[in-house]
Parts: C-alpha cells; sequence; structure tokens
C-alpha cells in the first residue's frame, strides 16, 4: 500500500501493540446480520429453514447473490512474500496487513472482507487453494505476494476463475497513478500519445503501471522501463524475464541518468534516493514527477522543486500533496465489480475508475473534505488526486466502474436505475470517520497547549504523547515528574518523558497569582485565603483550570479519574460553568453509519422550556461544528400532544420558545424518538416541520439523557464522544472514567477545536 504515517505522527511499538490488542485482539469481529434471538430464528437461520435457499442455488447458482453474503464479500490474500517494505517475512506475519486491508474495505466502501494467510511460496498450491475457495467470495484481492510468482497467480486465477481476481499491489497503484497523471498532464498541456515516460521499478506494481498507461494511449515506443541494473533495453539479457522483455524498448540509453534526459513524466516505484537533482534538471519543461517509493520516495518534493519549480510531483506519503494512495481505488473497483456481480475486473474497469478519480478531483471539493484535510483544496499541481476523506468517492467512483464492466459484458445483473444506485451509495456512507477527522484536523490546525489535568493516569498520559507525537500541538501534564517519568516507562514509553512538559503545583512560579485569583472569587462563597491556597495546591482540576484562565494553555481534557459532576463542582470554581451561565453538556452517539447529538447530558439537571430551548441552540452549534445542518426534535413520550401529561407540558412549550427567538435551524416536538428518527414514522404527521430525521435530540431531563446514551452505548455497541461541554468561556472538556485513550485524544481535539466555547 502507498501510504505512509505523517512525518509528524510518530507511533512507537508499544503503541501499535496496544492498538492492535485492545480492546480485543485484532480489528475486526464478524457480526450477524439477521435475528438470532428466538427459536423460529435458529430454525429459519439454519436447519430446516436453510434448506430452502440451499436448493434455490441448487437450482439456480445465480441466486448465491441473493440469499448470501457472496456479493458482499471478497476475500483479502496474501502468503507474505513481500509484506509492505518489509520483504519475506511469512503468511502468518502478514496477517495483520490483510487484516487492515479487510477494514479498509469496510470502512471506505462498505464491503465485508476476510483475510486469508496461505502458508505456501509454490504458486501452483496457492493458486489452488484460492480457486478452490471461489463459491465462497465475490472476489479476490491479492496482496504482498512477490514477484515474479503474483504475474502467475493472478493471470492463471483470472483465467479459472468466474470472479474479480485483482493484484492491488500491481493494479491499485496502476489506477491512481492513472488518475493523477491524467491530470498532470492536463495542467501541462500535454498528451499521454506525445509524452516520453520513464519508469523505475520492473516489479509488479510498475508492470501494472505502465501496462495500464499503455492501454490508455501511451505510446510503447516513448516508455522506457528501467531496473536495478538499467534501462530495460531490446537485446538486454541480463535479469529479464517475460513481463520485463514485454516493455523492452529500442534505445541508446543505459542507465536511468540517460533515460530521463528529455524526459516529459518520472514513474518511480523503487527506492528512496534512486533521482538525483541533476535528473529531474535534465527533463523536459513542466516534468511531471511522482515518486511512489515506500515508505521514502525516489527524490523529496522539496529536492524536486529547487532545481525545476515547474513540476508537477507526487508521492505515496500522506505528509506531502499528491498522495498516491491506493485506498482511493480498490475498494470503489471492488464495489463497482460486486454490485453487478461482474466475473472479472477488467482494463475498461480501471480505466473508468482513474478517468473518474480524475474528473473528481477536477470538480469544487467541498468544505467538509477541506477541513479534514486541513487545508484549502482546488484543482491545481498541488492538488491532483482526490483524498481518501473525500465522501463523494463512494457514490461517484463504483458507478462508473459499474457502468464500464456493463458495457463490457462482465456483469451478470446489470444495474438498471443508476440514480437509484448512486443514492443507495449515499445512504453507504458512515459519517463517523469524516467527523473525527475533521475534529482533528481543527486540532492540528490550532496548535494548541493541551492541558491534561489527570497525569497520574496510563490512559491520560498515553494520550498525551499521542497528542505531542501527533503534531496536534503541545501537551502540558499536570503531575509530578517522578510519578509521570514512572508511569511512561512502565507504559512502554519511557522515550516520551523528554518530550512532555510536566507541570507540577508545587513548584509552579504561578502560583500566587493563581491563589489570589480564586480567593478573589471565592471570598464571598465561604472559602478563606487558606481554603483557596488549599485548593489551588491540592486539586489538579482546578489547578489545571487556573492555568487556563491565565492563558498557561489553551484548552483543558480531564474528568478521566473522577465523575462528572465533581469535576464540573470543581472546574466551576474557576470558570462560570451553571446552567444559568450558558453551559450545555451535548453528547454524540454514532451508530449504523448515522450520528445524532443528545442534550442535556452534563449540566441541567431538570430543564424548564427555556433551558431546553437553549439546549436545542447549543446542540444546533455543534452539530454545525461537525458539518451538520441541525434538525433538532423535542423527545417525549407523547406526540403533538397525546397523550397528555403534565410532564410532556415543557417539550410542548420549548419550540414556541425558539418560535419567539427567530432560530436559523429547523425544530419541531413534541414527539416521540421513532418519529423523530424514522421518516415513515414522521409520515403519520405531515404538518411536522422537519424535513429530514432529526440529529440533535432534546431529552426532558440529565437522567433521561444519560440513559439514552448508556443504553446506545452498551445495546447497540455505539461510539459515543462526549459530553461535550458547550456555552463556556474556555475550551474545557470533560471525560468520563470509562474513556480510552482514543476517547481521551478525542475530548482533547474537541477542546482544542473550540466546538464548546461560547460564541
Amino acid at each position: 500500500m502507498t501510504d505512509k504515517t505523517p512525518r509528524s505522527a510518530r507511533i512507537t511499538p508499544e503503541e501499535a501493540l496496544a492498538y492492535h490488542m485492545e480492546p480485543r485482539p485484532g480489528k475486526f469481529d464478524v457480526v450477524a446480520s439477521t435475528p438470532m434471538a428466538t427459536q423460529r430464528d435458529l430454525s429459519l437461520a439454519y436447519s430446516p429453514g436453510v434448506a430452502v435457499p440451499v436448493q434455490a442455488i441448487a437450482d439456480r447458482p445465480e441466486t448465491a447473490y441473493d440469499y448470501t453474503t457472496k456479493g458482499n464479500m471478497v476475500a483479502v490474500i496474501s502468503n507474505g512474500t513481500a509484506i509492505l517494505g518489509m520483504g519475506n517475512l511469512g503468511a502468518l506475519a502478514s496477517k495483520p496487513v490483510m487484516e487492515g486491508k479487510a477494514v479498509l474495505f469496510k470502512r471506505f466502501a462498505d464491503v465485508n472482507a476476510i483475510d486469508i494467510e496461505l502458508d505456501t511460496e509454490d504458486a501452483d498450491e496457492f493458486i489452488n487453494a484460492v480457486r478452490l475457495m471461489g463459491p465462497t467470495f465475490g472476489g479476490i484481492n491479492l496482496e504482498d505476494i512477490k514477484a515474479p510468482e503474483c504475474f502467475v497467480i493472478e493471470s492463471r486465477l483470472k483465467e479459472m476463475m468466474d470472479i474479480p481476481v485483482f493484484h492491488d499491489d500491481q493494479h491499485g497503484t496502476a489506477v491512481i497513478c492513472a488518475a493523477g497523471l491524467l491530470n498532470a498532464l492536463e495542467l501541462s498541456g500535454k498528451r499521454i500519445e506525445d509524452v516520453r515516460i520513464v519508469l523505475n521499478g520492473a516489479g509488479a506494481a510498475g508492470i501494472a503501471c505502465l501496462e495500464l498507461l499503455k492501454s490508455m494511449g501511451a505510446r510503447h515506443d516513448n516508455c522506457i522501463m528501467a531496473d536495478t541494473k538499467g534501462v530495460i533495453w531490446q537485446g538486454r539479457t541480463e535479469g529479464m524475464n517475460q513481463w520485463k522483455s514485454a516493455h523492452a524498448v529500442v534505445t541508446e540509453a543505459r542507465t536511468l541518468e540517460d533515460a530521463m534526459k528529455g524526459a516529459d513524466v518520472f514513474l518511480g516505484v523503487s527506492a528512496k534516493g534512486a533521482v538525483t537533482q541533476a535528473m529531474v534538471e535534465s527533463m523536459a519543461d513542466n516534468p511531471v514527477i511522482f515518486a511512489m517509493a515506500n515508505p521514502d520516495p525516489e527524490i523529496t518534493p522539496e529536492d524536486a522543486h529547487a532545481v525545476r519549480p515547474d513540476a508537477i510531483v507526487a508521492t505515496g506519503r500522506s505528509d506531502y500533496p499528491n498522495q498516491v494512495n491506493n485506498v482511493l481505488g480498490f475498494p470503489y473497483l471492488f464495489r463497482g465489480a460486486l454490485d453487478i456481480h461482474a466475473r472479472a475486473i477488467n482494463d475498461e474497469m480501471k480505466i473508468a475508475c482513474a478517468e473518474a478519480l480524475a474528473a473528481l478531483a477536477r470538480e469544487d471539493v467541498p468544505d467538509e473534505v477541506a477541513v479534514a484535510y486541513g487545508r484549502k483544496l482546488q484543482f491545481g499541481r498541488d492538488y491532483i488526486i482526490p483524498t481518501p476523506f473525500d465522501p463523494r468517492l463512494i457514490h461517484v467512483i463504483p458507478p462508473a466502474v459499474a457502468r464500464a464492466g456493463m458495457d463490457t459484458g462482465v456483469a451478470r445483473r446489470p444495474i438498471i436505475d443508476m440514480e437509484g444506485y448512486v443514492q443507495s451509495l449515499k445512504n453507504r456512507m458512515d459519517p463517523t470517520a469524516a467527523i473525527l477527522q475533521g475534529i482533528h484536523a481543527r486540532a492540528r490546525q490550532s496548535q494548541a497547549r493541551m492541558i491534561f489535568a489527570e497525569g497520574d493516569d496510563p490512559r491520560v498520559l498515553r494520550a498525551a504523547v499521542a497528542w505531542q507525537r501527533g503534531g496536534m500541538g503541545q501537551a502540558l501534564v499536570v503531575g509530578r515528574e517522578a510519578d509521570v517519568k514512572e508511569k511512561l516507562e512502565a507504559a512502554g514509553l519511557a522515550d516520551a518523558v523528554r518530550e512532555l512538559t510536566v507541570v507540577n503545583a508545587a513548584n509552579s512560579r504561578h502560583l500566587d497569582a493563581y491563589h489570589e485569583f480564586l480567593y478573589a472569587r471565592l471570598q464571598r462563597k465561604g472559602v478563606d485565603r487558606e481554603d483557596a491556597y488549599k485548593l489551588a495546591n491540592r486539586d489538579r482540576h482546578v489547578f489545571a483550570a487556573l492555568m487556563l484562565a491565565h492563558g498557561h494553555g489553551d484548552g483543558l481534557v480531564t474528568g478521566a479519574t473522577r465523575k462528572n459532576a465533581p469535576v464540573l463542582a470543581q472546574l466551576g470554581t474557576v470558570f462560570d460553568l451553571r446552567p444559568q451561565d450558558g453551559a450545555v453538556g451535548i453528547t454524540a452517539v454514532l451508530h449504523k453509519g448515522r450520528i445524532v447529538l443528545i442534550g442535556d447530558t452534563l449540566v441541567h439537571e431538570w430543564p424548564e422550556a427555556e433551558d431546553l430551548a437553549d439546549i436545542a441552540v447549543r446542540g444546533a452549534a455543534v452539530a454545525r461544528g461537525l458539518g451538520l445542518e441541525p434538525r433538532v426534535a423535542f423527545l417525549s413520550f407523547s406526540n403533538f400532544g397525546y397523550p397528555v401529561s403534565e410532564r410532556a407540558i415543557k417539550m410542548a412549550e420549548a419550540p414556541k420558545v425558539l418560535d419567539r427567538r427567530g432560530v436559523d435551524f429547523e425544530y419541531e416536538g413534541e414527539m416521540t424518538v421513532d418519529v423523530a428518527l424514522n421518516m415513515e414514522s414522521a409520515a403519520r404527521y405531515p404538518f411536522s416541520r422537519l424535513t429530514g430525521p432529526a440529529n440533535v435530540l432534546v431529552v426532558p431531563a440529565r437522567h433521561s439523557a444519560s440513559i439514552s446514551v448508556k443504553l446506545m452505548q452498551e445495546m447497540a455497541g455505539a461510539t459515543v464522544i462526549g459530553p461535550i461541554l458547550t456555552g463556556v468561556p474556555q475550551s474545557i472538556q470533560i471525560c468520563s472514567t470509562t474513556s480510552t485513550v482514543n476517547d481521551i485524544l478525542n475530548m482533547a481535539a474537541i477542546s482544542a477545536g473550540g466546538l464548546g466555547t461560547a460564541r
């Protein structure tokens, strides 16, 4: 895979192992998609009910796509002979990579995938094993298999099997490379039929790149391939094989340096440093350089631009513009192929994918993509390939692939209603990752000095290290130096001791100022000077809040070691965080591709109509901060006055308060949760002002909010972010005592992004 962690995000071995071990070993579970609760369910799922689809498939094999997961199931298969850039480490060692590939399929295109590691280096054994598994899957994704065996394996399996067989190391890289090159040539004012192309690296990816470009119009005689022994020229015998020989050309060039003179395009899938500045300098005007070596490019964009400012440069790295990332291709190629029950993924489908990607990069970029990427994106020399976080990929690329498959006759079941298909793809989108990516991107832009108040907790320390090493800003940890050092060492992060800034109340030079500030706030609340002194010195939540109040940090995250209510009370000694001050807690609940915000989950114990209106306003602001257009529902057990209850009156009054305020978002109530979230249920009330399912739910009291969130979390496995403390004067966020390292990091990012501060 042509991707690499950004330089700023340093990952330790301990962190990587912990990620793969917690909360359970590995990266995915298998979950039943049908009811499995009653005896009737089991009878339908297995015996005797299962006999009916068995017979149906025996009579008509194509119905396997209707009655089983075959139509949305891909096998990710390797023997571990070419793992990433690590070489032949064996089948078992490749399992983490294959599991990772499987979850990428699910994350980006909602394709179910299972990893399979075959313990053989014999091509015939490998081929036979995969062939025999054909009935199980709708497609085969080959991965990390060394050349030249990968060519033989893929070629023979494509001949034998009636489902798509795709070696991503070859064709995935080729598709994304082709997409980027189409746009680079357009910007350079050149045509693919005319340009001189030099490719360095005659392995699987390199050969596939050149073959695809030739099928798109590049001329054989204009393409020079080179390997570690130099140019592949007609007549060369050293280090040759049939796949290299197919790309041999008549040329006087013998070295890469010779070949680069006057070249329009350089494609590199070789090794770090293979290209020099002198080689780049010798290229034609407006050269295109795709330095895709993993993990480090053949030449860095800085070095290339130093000698050729007119160059368009792409790499495989996420910390440079124009990343050639396979995740832009394989999920969507398979999505389109599976949805037409394709017999194969052919060149026309790959070209359609490349052309659709190129066209997407030329369109206006949605704001949420720019936020997720951390900068404004506009088609040009630094943006020739879409980013992996573009939400349009799922509904733009698969239809193009599907059309090409239908046009070329590999579709078993053509799509009749293409508009309906596009809409169904949009419905597959899961906003979770995009929302979290946007939160973290905004935080990274702000480069906040984040105060982590609980430096005695290993989870907090690991989150602080991740904050610092992830390039999010500076981590300020409140604690005792020796204690922090000991806990970091126990967590396998001894080298991080020097990176974190540990702030100890016992020796802070700001204590006098903190004491006077706190005493001034509390002296008319029964707190004398000595009490204020002890409070500032001994309570880390208060001390951290005083740091924030005096500008000695930009954001604060706490609550991992103590329940919300006492933490809120302690922070309230420094800041105004009462309901009457405008503070509100909003919790984001993400489940099965949907997100709802629930409030108030933190501050208001029993809100009245005016308070409920305030909660709605704060919830709408958080929704917009997350890139959502707010639709607010005031929830109750009654719908629009029936059944009548005193406890529902305030939920009916709250919308009237918003009527008087003239707010600029949709709202309605009182209503039950099914009417708020299910459009079929809502259809019984055509007068409702909501134009779609509600995404901000205002509930009658804090206890009902808490029950709702925890029920979704425990019973449905929902992802919970929050409560997000909003309507407050400073960037403060409070975690829960059950928070994981990622939860704490997410809350720190929310704090840094200012999602909760009063506007």
